[in-house]
């Protein structure tokens, strides 16, 4: 019988991340610090929170760089490759970058899980790079009491036509081009061993298209959602480009079976810490407590929240001028 990956973990993909109020203390004395004799500038960096760092080594060409690994979402090992993969390359789609070369990072267990569910994962991974044009050379791995897998990618992108987190301005709606609940439903299936199709497509998708598609129509704001659920990201975007935001709760777009999932109580800790993180910036009034932590629910591989419209996506809501909240829902 094949081992149950996610029962090796104590908890599951991006739901694994250190909160953001926490991971925000920890590196807010690492920007500043120029190294000497650059090779470019660095053009993004830690300020902003934004998901991938750019440099620019000419002024039409720019070196995009991230790191993404986590614990088992799913117990299929080649179908976590093939999320972990596609998660880690979202940060340079999320730039509006496309992804060059990426080495694998893994962790494992390797007296506990067999090599053979391991080489399963490295090939998930392999495979969807390769869908998204992108090399994978090599990497690290390391003999680790919880099984781990993700990437560090490389791409390249125009310093002109970069998407960012803080260049965001009042008037302008707001896309998701990914239903959100993928928290909920990866949370039922560690709980229960529950496959859930819809879950897995949606976390195995490139954003390589929205984010074209981002480019092609002259956007330059645009962030992935992820570990800190819709409105963690949100939070950190309007706060970064100095505006506010209001949200129709009733547009955003849910994949099946998710709010059964949250009826049913499967909501993930790193889920419950997000909506703690962003209480005091968003007016809650109008929705339930439970609407709330599916607008805070931890992401694995989610879509791209986009300043503008975009095929494919759909408007959740818009940026308006800075206000007494950050966040408004409605």
């Amino acid at each position: 019988m094949t081992p149950r990956l996610t029962q090796y973990a104590h908890g599951g993909g991006c739901a694994c991340k250190i909160p953001p109020g926490e991971l925000e203390s920890i590196v807010a004395g690492l920007t500043g610090a120029a190294p000497k004799d650059p090779v470019g500038d660095l053009l993004v960096g830690l300020d902003t929170g934004d998901d991938a760092a750019v440099v620019g080594v000419r002024p039409d060409l720019a070196l995009v760089a991230t790191a993404d690994f986590f614990t088992p979402v799913v117990d299929d090992p080649y179908d976590w490759g093939r999320i972990a993969a596609a998660n880690a390359l979202s940060d340079v789609y999320a730039m509006g970058g496309k992804p060059v070369v990426a080495v694998n990072l893994l962790g494992w267990p390797r007296e506990v899980l067999p090599m053979e569910l391991a080489a399963e994962v490295l090939r998930g991974g392999r495979d969807v790079a390769a869908s998204a044009g992108c090399h994978v050379a090599g990497g690290h791995s390391v003999d680790d009491p919880e099984p781990k897998y993700g990437m560090a990618v490389t791409g390249i992108v125009d310093p002109a036509k970069t998407l960012r987190n803080d260049t965001g301005r009042a008037g302008v709606p707001l896309s998701l081009t990914k239903p959100l609940g993928i928290g909920v439903l990866n949370t039922r299936h560690k709980a229960t061993g529950e496959v859930f199709p819809q879950a897995v497509e949606a976390m195995s998708t490139l954003n390589r298209e929205a984010s074209a598609a981002a480019i092609a129509a002259g956007i330059t704001c645009a962030t992935d959602i992820t570990g800190f659920g819709l409105l963690g990201h949100l939070y950190k975007l309007v706060r970064a480009s100095g505006v506010s935001a209001i949200i129709d709760s009733a547009a955003v777009p849910y994949l099946d079976g998710a709010r059964e999932a949250l009826r049913d109580g499967f909501v993930s800790g790193g889920s419950r810490r997000n909506l703690d993180w962003v209480r005091p910036h968003v007016d809650l009034s109008t929705v339930e407590e439970s609407e709330a932590l599916l607008l805070t629910d931890s992401q694995t591989s989610g879509g791209l929240l986009v300043a503008g419209e975009v095929p494919g996506g759909i408007v959740v809501g818009e940026l308006v001028p800075q206000g007494n909240h950050a966040i408004v829902l409605k």
